[in-house]
């Protein structure tokens, strides 16, 4: 399943999200939307706000690090 995180690099809960990404082994394709207009808008129309992150996975939009709603999304146990 496709994981796309839409963040910033000041963002704690940012941070926080990929770590545990990392620490499940899911693999996830990230986009920094202080620098990246064309994503910030993008991230925008999917999530309907501004604030970070937003996480997609599949076609699910998560906002905010909720640990429980990704072991969910993702079969993490």
């Amino acid at each position: 399943m496709k994981v796309t995180i839409y963040s910033t690099p000041t963002c704690h809960f940012c941070s926080m999200a990929k770590e545990y990404f990392k620490a499940n082994s899911i693999p996830y394709e990230e986009f920094d939307v202080a620098s990246n207009m064309e994503k910030r808008k993008e991230m925008m129309e999917k999530s309907g706000q501004l604030g970070v992150p937003v996480i997609l996975v599949g076609d699910k939009v998560v906002v905010g690090f909720d640990r429980p709603k990704l072991a969910q999304l993702l079969d993490i146990k």
